[in-house]
């Protein structure tokens, strides 16, 4: 545990603050990943506030131990948050600063020796914020800086004596690593995250922009982005889809609130949509097609925010569930709608989706909530009216569940979780002064 980095976190965190440095980090963000400015200043935003949040004694108790009594006297056990040592972070490209940086300083904050690698494409916020740190008085010996593409990362994981690796992005990569390291890996990979609004409809018009914002902010490449949308009956007569539909089309390349896709490109998006609509009912509510007058290369994706209608009955066949489960890291999104009776169905669609990571129950009413929260499983789940699958800040939990390898980020109950593991001490000094040798046993 490194008590002393909260002089200089707090420093930092006071640093990102100021109007001046944030605009900075926006404008590095935005060089290096194509996000809209109100999206990269979010993200400017809620590490700051991160780091103002642990810049005092905050980091000290994130060790806090407890005791037990012995079994006899002059026994007594000490329970430690212990650091593994060397460790090793693997942040993705689409949140260029707020993951890796809590993550980093999750590492420091319980005592380990980290190597950082950050998504070759946006190396270079990273690289900005280490300069940062060393200017508020951080030992560059804390933290190395490794820029290099994912072959060269996973030599020097395994080669070396990296004790955990803590691992952001695809779920491919995540399995690959699990296997060359025999499972020391912390990871928080895919999410084909799911949205249910219940049969209480009101505040249709905020509801819809949430939806909006869930599924095409930052042109959907977020791992908490909305994949998956079911809604009750009551909505679609309430005109959501419609809505969802025209606050899309507000979005612009213009001031990249639609935005490059930087996985796929625009021929297997469209090509996926093609495959769903192959299913009968399917139905294109909106988008499905190219963006124009761009000039973005074609090994990337340029495609209006876009919805696939999919019925239930159908989404749940066999040969159908994997497709319409398939996360496509962009603006895309499943739709369906399902009655009262439906419930249970989409419930069968949640459990038996892979990864679960976000989600919302978008209802005030109470026992919708509990027949869904009491049958679902995803680690961030948010319920009421104003429940969404995005815009995690850092005051809450944020990681899957379900899965014994899965990190969360951002709380003390996350860092203490990936970051940390336990270690027992047991106090044992007092023999007994009449103590006589036993017999062998």
């Amino acid at each position: 545990m490194r008590s002393m980095f909260f002089i200089f976190f707090s420093q930092a965190g006071h640093a990102l603050s100021t109007p001046d440095i944030a605009d900075f980090f926006a404008d590095t963000i935005q060089k290096t990943v194509p996000k809209s400015r109100a999206q990269a200043m979010g993200e400017v935003k809620v590490t700051a506030d991160f780091l103002n949040n642990f810049g005092g004694d905050n980091v000290r108790f994130l060790a806090r131990s407890f005791g037990v009594p012995g079994d006899h006297y002059g026994q007594f056990s000490h329970g430690h948050r212990w650091p593994y040592g060397p460790v090793a972070i693997v942040a993705p490209f689409n949140f260029p600063l707020e993951i890796p940086v809590l993550q980093l300083m999750g590492a420091l904050f319980m005592g380990n020796r980290p190597v950082l690698k950050p998504a070759e494409k946006c190396a270079l916020v990273m690289e900005q914020f280490l300069h940062l740190l060393h200017d508020c008085g951080m030992d560059k010996k804390d933290v190395d800086l490794l820029n290099c593409q994912g072959p060269v990362a996973e030599k020097l994981i395994v080669e070396a004596p990296v004790r955990l690796t803590q691992f952001t992005g695809s779920s491919r990569v995540a399995e690959m690593l699990l296997e060359k390291t025999k499972g020391k890996v912390k990871i928080e990979d895919a999410g084909f995250d799911w949205k249910i609004l219940g049969p209480d409809v009101g505040n249709v018009d905020y509801v819809s922009w949430q939806c909006d914002q869930d599924a095409y902010a930052c042109a959907g490449q977020k791992c908490s982005a909305q994949s998956i949308l079911f809604a009750h009956d009551n909505w679609e007569k309430a005109g959501l889809f419609d809505k969802m539909q025209a606050n899309a089309a507000t979005r612009s390349l213009v001031d990249l609130s639609i935005a490059p896709v930087l996985t796929h490109t625009t021929k297997s998006i469209l090509d996926h949509a093609a495959r769903l609509l192959e299913i009968p009912g399917a139905k294109l509510l909106f988008g499905g097609k190219e963006l124009e007058n761009h000039s973005i290369p074609e090994v990337y994706g340029a495609v209006y925010p876009t919805a696939v209608y999919v019925p239930l009955q159908e989404l749940l066949k066999q040969e159908n569930f994997d497709v319409c489960t398939t996360e496509i890291f962009g603006p895309f999104q499943v739709c369906t709608t399902f009655k009262d009776e439906g419930i249970c169905h989409v419930i069968e669609a949640c459990e038996r989706m892979s990864h679960h990571l976000t989600a919302a129950v978008v209802s005030n009413d109470v026992d919708f909530q509990h027949a869904i929260l009491a049958n679902t499983v995803n680690g961030t789940t948010y319920a009421g009216r104003r429940a969404r699958t995005t815009g995690a800040p850092q005051n809450h939990w944020f990681g899957p569940a379900g899965d014994a390898r899965g990190a969360g980020i951002g709380t003390p109950e996350a860092i203490k979780l990936v970051w940390s593991c336990h270690r027992e001490i047991i106090m044992d000094t007092v023999i007994p002064a009449n103590w006589t040798q036993p017999k062998a046993t």
